[in-house]
This record gives C-alpha cells, structure tokens and sequence, in this order.
C-alpha cells in the first residue's frame, strides 16, 4: 500500500470509529491492519490536531523532526540555562509553541551541545 492509499485508509477509519463503529470494523472496511492501540492514537490524535494532521506520515520522536523554530528556542534556553531540568523546559515547550515533546526528545536536542554533561553526572563525567 503506498503512501497516498495509507493515508485514505487511515482517514476512512477514523471516520468509521467516529460514526461508531468498533475499532476492528472501521479498520476491516477501511482495509487497514492496525492493532486497537494503534486505532484509538490515530483517533484520538485527529480529535486534537486535526484529520490531516492525525495521518501525516513523519518520524516521532527524534531530534531532527523539531521544526527548526522549536529546535532553535531549544538551544537558545540551554545555553541561557543549562542546569534548566528538562521537565520544566517540556512545560515551556507546551506553554510557547502547544506541542507536546517528550523528555528524551528534549535530552536528545540538548545532548549533542559541545560541552553540555547532565548535572547530576558531572561526578561521573570522563576526564
């Protein structure tokens, strides 16, 4: 199934599981295989960003997929910051730009930063 046809089928389920239809139905008429967790992401995911947001196709979760806007911020408040926790950076992330980025998404952005050891290994940190 290429890319266009996955991205038809995915909308064709969230439109079944909005009409009501279990999870296994709208997949089945939609002739997606998808486990349930899979299903009720994708729908839950259209409910808050929107249907074409829910099945652009795109890598979750590393580093290179932060808009460069975010990514930027990012690197601007870890050098103003560094010893900044990332759950309080996580929050500002939500507050500034309403996206939801995870922890290790935020240590891997800040990690590859010339320099940059985590505080609470500095005892540990190679010589």
């Amino acid at each position: 199934m290429d890319q266009e046809h996955r991205r038809a089928a995915k909308l064709r389920l969230i439109e079944g599981m909005r009409q009501g239809q279990s999870w296994e139905t709208a997949a089945a008429a939609a002739e997606l295989r998808t486990s349930r967790t899979a299903a009720y992401r994708l729908l839950r995911r259209a409910k808050a960003e929107g249907d074409q947001a829910a099945v652009a196709d795109g890598r979750h979760g590393h580093p290179a997929k932060v808009r460069a806007s975010v990514q930027a911020w990012l690197v601007e408040q870890y050098q103003a910051a560094s010893e900044a926790p990332s759950r309080v950076v996580q929050a500002a992330v939500r507050e500034r730009f309403e996206l939801e980025v995870s922890i290790s998404q935020l240590n891997r952005v800040r990690q590859p930063r010339p320099g940059w050891w985590p505080p609470w290994h500095r005892r540990c940190r190679p010589s």
